[in-house]
């Protein structure tokens, strides 16, 4: 990917906002990705709060664009600014601590405000498709106990799956997993060398 400037999404997660690893390396990924491009940086801290989907979203959603009410128009406006963030966005830069085995309620809660059919992903024939094709990801994981990639990894891999199912497949990981069983300063310097080696 060679655009400049570089239009960033970057989605953070963790709870832990003073000493938070996942974030410390999304920092990092960032002044890396400055130092490539130049970046119109847009940021969405899912920690502050996300508004859940409920059966009005899905009533509204359900109901083609040309038939919506004012009333179904306002239920998916919320979801509907998610969507345009994404869309606009050439690289998503996405932020996580692994909380029991899996990424963070409120992360799960924006995946599901932008997993938007005829938006993001259409059916056909041959099943779903996604429609965000030409768009990089990389994914910013941190765990205390979790092995990334491992079979118990319900973060890394599930992250993986939907930025496939949106059919953005450039995707790269950052991750300093297990840090309460192996040395985090070992851990911290292998996520360095993820990030020296990331490229556009």
């Amino acid at each position: 990917m060679s655009i400049s400037p570089l239009n960033v999404l970057r989605v953070d997660a963790s709870l832990n906002r003073e000493s938070s690893v996942s974030r410390a390396l999304a920092d990092k990924v960032q002044t890396k990705l400055e130092s490539l491009a130049s970046l119109n940086l847009v940021t969405r801290d899912v920690a502050d709060g996300i508004q859940l989907i409920d059966s009005t979203w899905r009533d509204a959603m359900l109901t083609p664009p040309e038939k919506r009410t004012s009333e179904d128009k306002h239920n998916l406006a919320y979801s509907d600014s998610l969507v345009a963030e994404v869309k606009a966005a050439d690289l998503l830069l996405i932020s996580t601590p692994i909380y029991n085995f899996s990424v963070t309620a409120n992360l799960k809660a924006w995946i599901d405000n932008i997993c938007r059919a005829g938006m993001t992903f259409k059916y056909t024939e041959h099943g779903p498709r996604g429609l965000l094709e030409g768009k990089k990801a990389i994914i910013v994981l941190a765990s205390g106990g979790t092995g990334v990639h491992s079979e118990i990894d319900f973060a890394g891999r599930y992250l993986k799956q939907i930025m496939t199912f949106l059919n953005i497949t450039d995707v790269s990981f950052v991750y300093a997993d297990q840090m309460k069983k192996f040395d985090p300063a070992e851990k911290l310097s292998a996520a360095d060398k993820q990030i020296e080696d990331l490229t556009l």
